[in-house]
C-alpha cells in the first residue's frame, strides 16, 4: 500500500446516502419465518440526514421477531448511507386476507407493490409515544475487548480548551516512562493537533507496512498524530464529526503499536463525536481531568467527568494547571486564575487532586521547542513526576482488562 492511497484512505468522504439502495433493501426483504415481504408492511419512509425513520405495521404473533427486523435491516442499510435506523411499530389486531402473520402457506403481495417514496423528514417524523422506535443498544465500555498488544489506555482530557491538556499529556507520558513502563501517544485532537510540535517531530510522516501506520519514535516513545498526515502545520481539518471519528478509529486500530503498559491519549476539548466514539469502540482504562481554577474551565470540567461518568469510564482524578505563578523577577506569588479548584473538583466527585502545576515560562518554552519539562528538566519536571506516581496508583486499583489476542482489526 502507498503512501498516497493511505493518506487517501485517511481523507476518505463519509459515505453517502443512496436512496434508491435504500428502496432495494426495503423492497426485497422477507419477514423473518414467513413469506411476507415487508415492502407490504411498510407505511411511511422518512431519513433526516443519516437517520431513516421507517414505521411498518405488524401482528401480535410477530412481536418476537421485531428487534430481528430491526438488526436486519439496520446491519443491510449502514451500506446504503445509513447510520442510524428508528422502527417504528403500528401493532394490528388482526393480519390482513391472505396474509396469516407468519404462516409459511401464506402468500405474499403482488410483486408490482409499491412501496412509499424515501423522503427528506424535515422537521423529524413525530414519535408516537406509545410506539418509540426499537433501537440498537449502543456498545457499552464493558462490552469492547482490549487491544491486542496495549494494557492500558489513559485519556486525558479537558472539556475546554487553552488549559494544557497537550502539554499534560507529553509530560505524563514521558514522566510514566521514566518510571518504567512501555509508553505510546496517540493524539486524538484531529482539529487542533499539537503532539507533533511538543514532541519534536513536527513535519515527519509515518512508514506504512503491511496497510498499517508505523508509529513514529519520540524520545523512545511510540507517538502517531493526524498531524503527522496533514503536511504543512497550517492545514486545516476541515472535517465533520463522522469523518473526523473514522480518522481516529484508523489511528488507533491500523497503527503497528508496539506492546505497551500504556496508551496516553490527548482528547480534544469537547463532550461530542469523539469523546463519545472513543467510549464505546476503545477500551479505556481511565481519564485524567486538566483543568485551571477559574470557574469557566471548572464548568467544562465537570461536564468532562459527567460524561465519562456516564459512558462507565473510570475518572483517575484531576491535574490543576496553572496553579500559581511566582514572578521571576521579584519572587511574588499570585493565583492569577484564583484558587482551590482542583480541589473543588475532588472533593465534589470524590475523586484524588493528582497534583499542582505552575503557570511557569520554562514549561511553555521547552514546549514549544519539542523538548518538554520531563526532557529537559525543568523546575516542573519534579511535579510531573509526582503526578505520574499518583496516576500509576489510581491505575492499579482498577480490574485488569482481558486482552484479547484474537482481536482482528
Amino acid at each position: 500500500m502507498s503512501w498516497l492511497s493511505s493518506l487517501k484512505s485517511v481523507f476518505s468522504p463519509a459515505q453517502e446516502v443512496k436512496e434508491d439502495d435504500i428502496q432495494t433493501v426495503l423492497q426485497n426483504y422477507v419477514l423473518p419465518n414467513s413469506s411476507n415481504a415487508l415492502k407490504d408492511r411498510i407505511s411511511q419512509v422518512n431519513v433526516e440526514g443519516r437517520v431513516l425513520q421507517l414505521t411498518i405495521n405488524t401482528y401480535p404473533e410477530e412481536k418476537d421477531y421485531l428487534q430481528q427486523i430491526h438488526d436486519d435491516l439496520a446491519d443491510a442499510l449502514e451500506k446504503c448511507g445509513i447510520q442510524e435506523l428508528n422502527l417504528h411499530i403500528i401493532q394490528q389486531k388482526h393480519a390482513a386476507h391472505g396474509e396469516a402473520g407468519h404462516s409459511c402457506s401464506s402468500k405474499p403481495k403482488a410483486e408490482n407493490s409499491n412501496l412509499p417514496p424515501v423522503m427528506d423528514a424535515s422537521p423529524k417524523a413525530e414519535v408516537d409515544p406509545n410506539n418509540p422506535p426499537i433501537q440498537k443498544a449502543a456498545p457499552q465500555q464493558r462490552d469492547v475487548a482490549a487491544h491486542p498488544r496495549i494494557q492500558n489506555v489513559i485519556l486525558v482530557s479537558s472539556g475546554k480548551g487553552g488549559v494544557g491538556k497537550s502539554t499534560t499529556t507529553v509530560n505524563l507520558a514521558l514522566a510514566l516512562q521514566k518510571l518504567g513502563l512501555k509508553v505510546g501517544v496517540l493524539d486524538a485532537d484531529i482539529y487542533g493537533p499539537s503532539i507533533p510540535t511538543m514532541l519534536g517531530n513536527s513535519g515527519r510522516t509515518p512508514l506504512i507496512e503491511n496497510e498499517n501506520f508505523v508509529p513514529i519514535d519520540a524520545y523512545g516513545m511510540a507517538v502517531l498524530s493526524i498531524g503527522h498526515l496533514i503536511g504543512a502545520h497550517n492545514t486545516p481539518v476541515a472535517w465533520r464529526g463522522p469523518k473526523a471519528t473514522g480518522a481516529l478509529m484508523q489511528l488507533f486500530n491500523q497503527t503497528l503499536w508496539p506492546d505497551l503498559d500504556v496508551l496516553v491519549i490527548d482528547m480534544p476539548p469537547g463532550t461530542g463525536d469523539i469523546q463519545l466514539t472513543l467510549a464505546q469502540r476503545i477500551p479505556v482504562t481511565g481519564a485524567v481531568i486538566v483543568t485551571t481554577p477559574q470557574n469557566v474551565a471548572l464548568m467544562d470540567a465537570t461536564k468532562g467527568i459527567e460524561l465519562f461518568n456516564k459512558v462507565n469510564i473510570p475518572v483517575l482524578g484531576v491535574i490543576e494547571n496553572m496553579s500559581t505563578h511566582i514572578c521571576s523577577n521579584c519572587g511574588h506569588e499570585e493565583q492569577i486564575f484564583g484558587t482551590g479548584g482542583g480541589d473543588q473538583l475532588s472533593e465534589q466527585y470524590e475523586i484524588p487532586l493528582l497534583g499542582r502545576l505552575p503557570l511557569n515560562v520554562q514549561i511553555r518554552e521547552n514546549a514549544d521547542n519539542g523538548k518538554p519539562s520531563v526532557v529537559a528538566q525543568d523546575e516542573a519536571a519534579d511535579s510531573y513526576m509526582n503526578i505520574a506516581q499518583a496516576v500509576m496508583v489510581q491505575m492499579d486499583k482498577l480490574p485488569k482488562r482481558q486482552r484479547d489476542d484474537k482481536r482482528i482489526f
